[in-house]
């Protein structure tokens, strides 16, 4: 048992032979996983079992109607082996906000925080302690019930999986302004974390790609004239002195480290806006000089910085800069993150 949470212990560790000196992103799995199934009109209690394959019979409405969510956090190992959390019931609330809008039941506080805890006190010598490395958390849920017929499942199952995980990205990318597919659309699920979010996403940054660009900028479904997130990130637009961001809305995700990097700006005294953001404030603050960063905000990456971005067949780079907001900001939430600096914000969570 570990925190009143049942433990099936696996019988052999795989850690032994991870290289954590060269780890890809969500490639390598711990030994355990967490568990917890819906049936009968609630979740049962969660356990700690062995990683291993789900079984799932062909007509699970997973397979047929999409009921998918996820969310995705890391835990984070300080100098002193201490391991910590960023501000996890901002992902459980998530959670349950996106579980709502998929007609999926919601989960219980405990079986989120307490499960998670467990699973990571469980799996501790896993969270590398490489710099930029860090143990990155997967909580999802799923349809499990069974049926052809368009209608919620009965039957659903929780899962929380572990990946020691490098850094999401290097370097700098290049992405193209989107100007005919959308993310997202008014009264949609573009709030939620829903996995069908990300599979429409596949198609259009797929040729992207084709065209030499890492990420799409996406822009809302009405005319395009919007810009609202890059890629899976929340994205940032700095022009002169002034960061600004799109409001979350139907077709935004609400993301935790877009809502905490305006907190730290507001801290170091940079001037932040909330607002609608069009394609032609950006492309025109690019010609007259006035376009000084953008970047991408998320879990996996932290702050992605963008070095160039395509718009009607005509690129437009930015400039180098030697003390740029997304260094700066990015320095500041991942001190706080590995324990190297004060938390005035409150919003380390220390496991063990």
């Amino acid at each position: 048992m570990v925190n009143n949470i049942p433990v099936e212990k696996a019988k052999t560790s795989k850690i032994h032979n991870v290289d954590f000196d060269n780890l890809a992103f969500g490639t390598t799995y711990t030994d355990h996983m967490l568990v917890s199934d819906f049936n009968d009109g609630e979740w049962s209690a969660p356990k700690i079992i062995p990683y291993q394959p789900v079984t799932l019979e062909p007509s699970s409405k997973i397979f047929h109607y999409g009921q998918s969510i996820f969310e995705g956090l890391k835990a984070y190992k300080d100098e002193q082996g201490s391991v910590w959390l960023f501000r996890p019931m901002e992902n459980f609330k998530r959670l349950n906000k996106s579980a709502k809008r998929l007609a999926i039941p919601e989960l219980p506080e405990s079986h989120f925080i307490d499960g998670l805890t467990a699973l990571l006190r469980l799996e501790q010598d896993w969270v590398p302690q490489n710099p930029g490395s860090s143990l990155y958390v997967r909580p999802f849920m799923f349809a499990s019930g069974t049926g052809f017929h368009a209608s919620p499942a009965d039957k659903y199952k929780f899962i929380i999986a572990l990946a020691p995980s490098g850094a999401y990205f290097s370097g700098k990318v290049k992405v193209l302004i989107e100007e005919k597919y959308s993310r997202a659309a008014n009264g949609g699920v573009g709030y939620a974390k829903a996995g069908g979010n990300y599979a429409g996403q596949f198609y259009p940054t797929q040729l992207a790609a084709e065209k030499g660009y890492q990420q799409v900028i996406w822009t809302d479904d009405n005319n395009h004239e919007f810009i609202e997130e890059a890629g899976a990130m929340n994205v940032f637009v700095r022009i002169n002195d002034t960061l600004i961001t799109a409001p979350t809305n139907d077709r935004i995700l609400d993301g935790i480290t877009r809502k905490s990097i305006l907190d730290i700006a507001k801290d170091e005294g940079i001037d932040t806006e909330v607002r609608k953001v069009s394609v032609k404030e950006v492309v025109d603050a690019a010609k007259n000089g006035s376009l000084k960063e953008m970047f991408g905000a998320g879990t996996a990456a932290v702050v992605s910085p963008i070095a160039a971005f395509g718009y009607k067949d005509v690129d437009y780079e930015l400039p180098e800069l030697g003390d740029s907001y997304a260094s700066k900001l990015k320095k500041r939430i991942t001190d706080i993150q590995y324990n190297r600096a004060e938390d005035k914000f409150g919003w380390r969570y220390k496991v063990v």
